[in-house]
């Protein structure tokens, strides 16, 4: 009887029909094995409940859309693949985020196609190396601490071209003019500047020869802004 309830409906005779049993052992697998990755991306990671409930998830979802198309990875792939891309549609996913997400889909794939112990071990080394190479701040920039972004108000009879030319040259490595914008009805320009200091501890000083010059307007200093990856 359980059989003849769950064989699909355009199933041929010869066809297999997947045992509740098998169907219950790969789902509940996938799941604990969601909550493996989802654990370990809680460590040294910013996120969401949503995310977090998304990805623990997702390896079941991934899971039982490779039993339902019967072995044809190409097609289960292709489906789950279009589920993955859901999130991004709304918000810009970082590097990150779309590398979990795959691991989540890897997970589920490899528990889909029957081989639980495989999936296990997929997701408990990748988890491993994954919170290995965070610990070890494996790819971090050693200079991220000296690019700034800075943000200077000047009164709009100063020309700016060249009038903090000789302090940045003093303070700074490099440094580059991203924008020029009116402000205050026209009557003051905010510079912004993406620099790279020679050292930390000069940034009171040049902030302060900057000062003297701009007419102590406002000055913003702030880690220097990355640029988003386009909205997928």
């Amino acid at each position: 009887m359980s059989e003849t309830i769950f064989k699909g409906l355009f199933d041929l005779e010869t066809a297999s029909v997947i045992t509740v049993s098998d169907f219950m052992i790969c789902i509940i697998s996938s799941l604990v094995i969601g909550l493996i990755i989802a654990a370990m991306y809680t460590y040294k990671n910013e996120y969401s409940k949503s995310f977090i409930v998304t990805l623990a998830m997702l390896p079941a979802i991934v899971c039982a859309v490779i039993m339902m198309v019967n072995g044809n990875v190409g097609a289960g792939v292709a489906t789950a693949g279009a589920f993955s891309l859901v999130r991004f549609r709304s918000s810009p996913g970082t590097a990150k985020e779309i590398g979990i997400i795959f691991l989540a889909m890897g997970a589920g794939l490899i528990t889909g196609m029957g081989y639980i112990a495989y999936g296990f071990l997929f997701a408990i080394v990748l988890s491993a190396v994954y919170m290995l190479y965070s610990r070890l701040d494996f790819g971090t920039k050693k200079q991220t601490a000296l690019k700034k972004t800075m943000r200077i108000t000047i009164p709009e009879d100063l020309d700016y071209t060249e009038i903090f030319d000789d302090l940045f040259e003093k303070y700074t490595k490099n440094r580059e003019l991203v924008s020029v914008k009116t402000t205050n009805m026209g009557s003051l320009f905010r510079l912004t500047y993406d620099v790279t200091l020679k050292d930390s501890s000069m940034e009171k000083e040049l902030i302060d020869e900057i000062r003297c010059r701009n007419g102590n307007l406002e000055i913003t200093v702030s880690r220097q802004e990355m640029t988003m990856p386009p909205e997928l």
